[in-house]
């Protein structure tokens, strides 16, 4: 029996949002982003307003606003989004217990057993469209297929408050000829690969030697050629299933573009300390490392490592951030935005080797003080106490990084 599963994607979620909050910019250019007196930070999300005007997630401030010189930019507030998407969720579980989120914004749903209830899954889709805008005032599009890669392409074909029936018959005409950077788990780093190689639609994927994939991207090249062609019976997770995250990272556009080690050092220090707080606070360890450096023409150079040990000790993230950034500097060097992320993570506590020289005491003293100091931020504000080396350049490190973090549930891929 084929299974329904369905795609929620919360349109411009953010956006979305705090245009509840201000109607008044509901027909006016908007993003959620940074500050742009301070050229600092990326658009995270757009009205359609916006969009008309060519604005782009993911693009620099100053781009959205050269394309868009009277758009208004709104600080993001991740507390009043998690509420939303709570909400959302809340919904989402009136029609089955098999709700697995991918980030605030994104659901899928396996509502194989609800129809009998509630109908076919394009009926259950409507029915939840209906349900969210009259109750929450936000529009999701969805996608409604037999696994989770295919509905999720599915809920990208119209954009707002859409519904796509992609069925396994549909395959070849409606799915194969989209883009292949469309596909699930594939970023630009992957993108840029399979071009390079007269790969460009989803199509030409799947019809590739699997063999050939598989030299040139390991195991991933498997992966993908069977989720181009329609093959994942991966499982939605249930509404009350611990999904362990994956990665966690922090990245940041500064206001002047970094030229030397010391204001990398000082940019990475203060990103380390925001992760390892956040990897505290979940109970969790990282086992490798990776940074982002984007250039001042936008080139994105992302390179990570194993870590020695597992860790979520600022001290170490930052020592594996700067060791990482000596291996792909290309002097002379101008970076307008960096970025840490911890991956392959791990609980708090799982055995680790001893390494050679190393004190174990330094180390469980060293996690007290950090936890303790988490603690004292989490009462009294995150600047209450701060590293000695952050406090040199206020205009680099003077922000607070953790109000614009990224949180994977599912494995970050290039």
């Amino acid at each position: 029996m084929n299974r329904v599963i369905l795609h929620c994607d919360c349109d411009c979620f953010y956006a979305s949002v705090e245009m509840l909050y201000h109607p008044e910019y509901r027909h006016r250019p908007m993003a959620v982003g940074g500050d742009p007196t301070r050229r600092h930070g990326i658009v995270l999300a757009k009205n359609q307003a916006a969009k008309m005007q060519g604005v782009k997630t993911g693009e620099a401030l100053w781009q959205a606003q050269q394309k868009c010189p009277d758009i208004i930019f709104l600080p993001p507030r991740f507390p009043l989004y998690q509420q939303h998407s709570a909400a959302v969720r809340e919904i989402f579980s009136r029609y089955t217990d098999q709700v697995e989120a991918f980030g605030l914004d994104e659901c899928w749903l396996d509502v194989t057993g609800s129809r009998r209830l509630f109908g076919d899954g394009v009926t259950i889709a409507r029915r939840i469209q209906k349900e969210v805008r009259e109750e929450l005032g936000i529009t999701l599009s969805v996608g409604v297929s037999f696994n989770k890669t295919i509905s999720k392409l599915g809920s990208d074909y119209r954009k707002p408050n859409g519904i796509t029936l992609l069925p396994r018959s549909a395959l070849a005409e409606l799915v194969w000829p989209l883009p292949v950077e469309r596909l699930l788990m594939v970023g630009p780093a992957t993108t840029a690969l399979l071009k390079r190689k007269g790969i460009r639609t989803i199509g030409q994927l799947a019809n590739a030697n699997p063999s050939v994939l598989k030299n040139w991207m390991g195991k991933r090249g498997e992966l993908l050629y069977a989720y181009a062609n329609g093959w994942d019976n991966s499982p939605v997770a249930r509404f009350d299933e611990l999904q362990l995250v994956k990665s966690i990272g922090n990245s940041t556009t500064t206001c002047r573009d970094l030229t030397n080690r010391e204001e990398i050092s000082q940019v990475f220090l203060l990103l380390a300390d925001s992760v390892a707080r956040r990897l505290r606070k979940q109970g969790l360890e990282a086992k490798q490392i990776c940074i982002s450096l984007r250039d001042t023409e936008l080139h994105t150079i992302t390179h990570q490592m194993p870590l020695s040990r597992p860790t979520c000790l600022s001290g170490e993230l930052h020592h594996g951030a700067l060791e990482l950034f000596e291996q792909v500097k290309e002097e002379p060097y101008a970076y307008r935005s960096i970025g840490i992320t911890a991956q392959n993570l791990c609980h708090q506590g799982e055995p680790g080797q001893l390494l050679l020289g190393e004190d174990p005491v330094r180390r469980k003293k060293q996690k007290a003080l950090e936890t303790a100091v988490d603690d004292l931020r989490r009462r009294f504000g995150s600047q209450l106490v701060r590293w000695g080396g952050l406090l040199t350049d206020l205009s680099l490190t003077g922000g607070n990084p953790s109000e614009e973090h990224t949180i994977h549930p599912a494995a970050f891929h290039p």
